[in-house]
């Protein structure tokens, strides 16, 4: 019995090292697109690099280094004419009083040279996608895609197209969908009979539009029906949070493939996605503490995040987000293995800052630490004395964690008395829900429950019992 091995397609990386970007963070920016594409299905057979004072205006590297990735994907390696590179003047004058060589410049030449030994090692094979690390415009991406005859995806189309693949949920997919198209609009252009004009009836084009404006017209009708969807189904997460409010809830945020998922499972013995992927996780999961306590400790798993996230893909997520912003509690989770993880952090605190959640209660967590030597980890509790130094892997770790989760709740809490009377008996499975019943006493007006409980919660209570 022969089985067949269907092989991966094959990509390449670009990347430009501008001013500013020191080659540490631009060697870990590569690294980061490297497992975006393998996450999207390719094997990265090269990487070519270039240090530039800016993106080429044409195709983001200039002649030579255009040349030199043409010959990975088979393309001619020229842009067609009607679109010369507009050389910037300042910058030229600058690369020739420095002696730079702006064009062929590239960061760990060696490095490239190995890649490009490997593909050929491959046979015939060729890449067919061109990753660049960059947000490009649609007619650079239009002439690289001319001038190396693959497909061209900017880090923020990598990252749709995850997210795309990814998404399970129906919110998830509405919102994933209506940052594609977004993204996929302003790159639309004529094809076929290019600008031609018809005169419309119903359905058909408009007087005067062309098979473009069409085509934008139908993406911008789609993009409303989604967003009336989307709000449909986040005013029932609305209303399920708003269930919730008052109740002890714990958000687990950071970077993607940081290790939330693994820590979610492990704190609530939840059956969660794990995956060492970027972005296994796209839809919010809440799940009570186990084994539980009472009052419940809600512990919720969001989409990670990552630098250069795409606008419309935050913006699209707002909903989800709005997990970490009503917490009661933030677990900044970190891969303390990772030597970006202190970027990472940064990253991580920028989104969250931009939805407003950084006034919310935060730990911060440095997970992963089975991967560390002793030193390292004495190093990073002196850098870091209030993080908490752990594995999800390691279950007296997440013990420890559970523990100071409850003892951190315990300490806001109060105790008060609560009188529930006969005609509400109803809500005692709302209070036994919300506080821990010291005791309770049953007298001729009702029952009289000594409780502990948040403050946010008793006030709640109260509310209902006097309505």
């Amino acid at each position: 019995m022969t089985t067949t091995h269907q092989e991966r397609p094959l990509a390449v990386l670009v990347g430009v090292q501008l001013p500013g970007v020191d080659d540490v963070e631009h060697a870990a920016d590569l690294a980061e697109l490297g497992r975006l594409v393998q996450t999207l299905g390719f094997d990265v057979i090269a990487t070519v690099s270039q240090r530039r004072g800016a993106l080429a205006a044409a195709a983001v590297l200039g002649e030579g280094k255009l040349k030199e990735l043409a010959e990975l994907t088979g393309g001619s390696g020229v842009v067609p004419s009607g679109a010369p590179e507009r050389k910037n003047k300042a910058r030229a004058r600058r690369a020739a009083e420095s002696g730079e060589d702006d064009e062929d410049d590239a960061l760990g030449g060696d490095d490239d040279e190995g890649d490009a030994d490997g593909a050929g090692s491959r046979g015939a094979r060729r890449a067919t996608v061109v990753a660049v690390d960059h947000d490009i415009s649609p007619s650079q991406a239009r002439n690289l895609e001319r001038a190396t005859g693959a497909q061209v995806l900017d880090r923020a189309g990598v990252i749709i197209e995850i997210f795309h693949r990814h998404a399970r949920s129906r919110e998830a997919k509405l919102e994933v969908e209506i940052a594609r198209l977004n993204y996929v609009a302003p790159r639309l252009r004529e094809t076929g009979g290019g600008g031609d004009r018809q005169r419309g009836g119903i359905g058909g084009k408009g007087a005067g539009e062309s098979a473009l404006e069409l085509d934008r017209r139908k993406i911008r009708d789609r993009i409303a029906e989604l967003k009336q969807e989307l709000a449909a189904i986040q005013r029932e997460q609305s209303t399920r949070r708003a269930l919730r409010q008052g109740q002890r809830r714990v958000a687990l945020v950071g970077y993607t493939n940081a290790g939330k998922s693994s820590l979610m499972r492990a704190l609530t013995g939840s059956e969660v996605l794990v995956a060492d992927k970027l972005f296994a996780t796209l839809d919010t999961t809440v799940r009570a503490l186990h084994p539980e306590v009472r009052p419940r400790i809600l512990i919720s798993d969001t989409v990670g995040f990552i630098k250069k996230l795409p606008h419309d893909l935050v913006a699209s997520f707002r909903s989800t987000l709005d997990e970490a912003l009503e917490a009661s509690l933030l677990l900044y989770v970190a891969d303390a293995s990772d030597p970006t993880f202190r970027d990472q952090l940064g990253v991580t605190r920028s989104v969250l800052s931009e939805i407003g959640a950084s006034e919310v209660p935060s730990r911060l967590l440095l997970n992963k630490v089975d991967r560390l030597s002793e030193d390292e980890r004495d190093a990073l509790r002196l850098e870091f004395p209030e993080a908490t130094l752990l594995s999800a892997k390691i279950p007296a770790d997440v013990a420890a964690l559970r523990e100071s989760l409850i003892a951190h709740f315990e300490a806001s809490m109060v105790e008060a008395e609560l009188l529930l009377p006969y005609a509400k008996q109803s809500l005692i499975g709302e209070i036994y829900e919300n506080a821990r019943v010291l005791s309770e006493e049953y007298g001729d007006d009702g029952g009289r429950l000594a409780v502990r409980a948040h403050p946010a919660a008793l006030d709640r209570l109260r509310s209902l019992l006097a309505r």
